[in-house]
């Protein structure tokens, strides 16, 4: 499915829609290059599972741990990966296979350890159609989980 927004506040809000929708054991791949509104997005999914607190991205810590909604949320950013074994020394498996939800940006540098069936978004600028515009391609979701 392809989902065109206008302005960062319609990209948050489909996060939202995304996070309000989300059940245990989900784990979501987060592609875009640097600046495309991967961080609005995620800061709208964690609105949608009921996190008040403020969500940023964790890119010098591999992930942040957010507890205080209806499910836990772990956002992952793997940029700065070295190899898996960083990610095992993590414990990955506890928040992949567990009851929480799992947003992993930068998640194809960590493509063997994914579990089979994950929800990929892909966010795109073009700069053609204006500034704000952002083409957010999701796979691996019901049509019904992102209305």
């Amino acid at each position: 499915m392809m989902i065109e927004t206008n302005s960062p506040e319609e990209t948050f809000e489909l996060g939202v829609r995304i996070g309000e929708k989300a059940l245990p054991g989900q784990v979501y791949t987060l592609n875009g290059d640097l600046g495309v509104g991967k961080t609005v997005f995620t800061q709208g999914v964690a609105k949608g599972l009921g996190i008040l607190e403020p969500v940023n991205s964790p890119t010098f810590t591999i992930i942040q741990e957010y507890e205080g909604g209806r499910l836990p949320f772990y956002h992952f950013d793997v940029y700065r990966i070295g190899d898996i074994e960083e990610m095992e020394e993590i414990g990955y498996d506890d928040y992949f296979f567990g009851q929480g939800i799992c947003l992993i940006e930068w998640a194809e540098l960590i493509e063997e350890i994914l579990p089979e069936s994950v929800i990929s978004i892909t966010i795109e600028k073009d700069p053609e159609k204006g500034f704000d515009y952002r083409r957010i391609t999701i796979q691996g979701l019901k049509p019904e989980e992102a209305d």
